[in-house]
């Protein structure tokens, strides 16, 4: 080809497979301008023009925008530096895609109405920051100004739900539970009375040995599902024989002694941390992260409150 070739605005468009109307518009944003012009005016386009029309049909699809394509043909920017913004951008869209595609999906699933998907679609659409400050802002709320041990706070806040890119709709109606959990006035009241009781309790008793609190709670599991498995009523005769040795386990691990006023401190603390919601919590947040779902205590000590309120 001849490097001195010069041509026409339709010679070029057939040339490349470009339509005249693309090429005008490139030419008119100075990013593919004439090499040269005939006496009559009309552009003559050589060589370094049909170099910059490939550059720029090239980086047109893949999505970089004129201004940008300019800086680089100037060599203000390198190719290098726009491809790695453009792909960081475009990773940020198709994670969008998959969120909305996960959305609509769930949606579908559901038949959800106009409102919920409405929220759902917010909620899930939501950036990583977002979602860390929801949850950070919540625990804020919740524990803020309360002598809680700092190995929980610090548990609370390495324990963040991570929505992955492509959710399931198990964990997209999760995380929208868990945000609108969060964001609940009566749900953060009842952790901070909760987390408050805890600082008492352990102001009356100590702080318990871990160890020894995980045992007590996998034997409280363990009797009292036996229990309902067996069929045995909390409020029933039958039910005290168990319900008495959990006591006494309780008041060992407080270095209490078991007797009515025990048992009204003990059923106090568990009502109220019961009530908390804190269970449903990890529960959701387990279902989001994708972790192994963890052994329920909420009917162990659903069925021990029944069994102490029946005494």
């Amino acid at each position: 080809m001849d490097d001195d070739a010069l041509w026409t605005i339709g010679e070029l468009a057939r040339m490349t497979g470009l339509t005249v109307k693309t090429i005008r518009f490139w030419s008119d944003a100075e990013v593919v301008p004439p090499t040269d012009r005939t006496p009559a005016g009309y552009r003559l386009y050589g060589q370094d023009a049909l170099a910059r029309l490939g550059l720029v049909r090239t980086l047109r699809d893949l999505g970089i925008d004129l201004a940008t394509i300019q800086q680089v043909l100037d060599r203000e920017i390198s190719v290098a530096e726009v491809a790695r913004a453009h792909a960081e951008a475009l990773d940020v869209q198709i994670r969008t895609l998959r969120l909305h595609r996960a959305v609509l999906r769930t949606v579908a699933g559901r038949g959800s109405t106009p409102k919920e998907t409405q929220l759902m679609h917010k909620l899930a659409t939501l950036s990583e920051r977002e979602r860390r400050r929801l949850i950070n802002d919540f625990i804020d709320s919740a524990f803020g100004g309360l002598d809680v041990d700092a190995t929980f706070l610090t548990m609370m806040r390495d324990a963040m739900p991570d929505l992955p890119d492509e959710p399931t709709a198990e964990q997209l109606t999760a995380w929208v539970e868990l945000a609108e959990l969060v964001q609940d006035d009566g749900f953060r009241a009842a952790m901070r009375r909760a987390a408050a009781d805890q600082v008492r309790a352990r102001e009356e008793v100590g702080q318990p040995d871990e160890d020894a609190a995980r045992r007590l709670a996998e034997l409280i599991r363990e009797r009292t599902a036996a229990a309902r498995d067996a069929g045995v009523e909390p409020d029933s005769a039958a039910a005290r024989p168990v319900a008495d040795e959990l006591v006494a386990e309780c008041a060992r691990l407080c270095g209490r002694a078991d007797g009515p006023e025990f048992r009204a401190w003990l059923l106090e603390r568990m009502r109220i941390g019961h009530d908390s919601g804190y269970q449903r919590y990890w529960e959701l947040v387990a279902v989001i992260n994708g972790w192994p779902p963890a052994p329920s205590l909420t009917p162990a000590v659903e069925w021990l409150i029944a069994a102490l309120r029946s005494a």
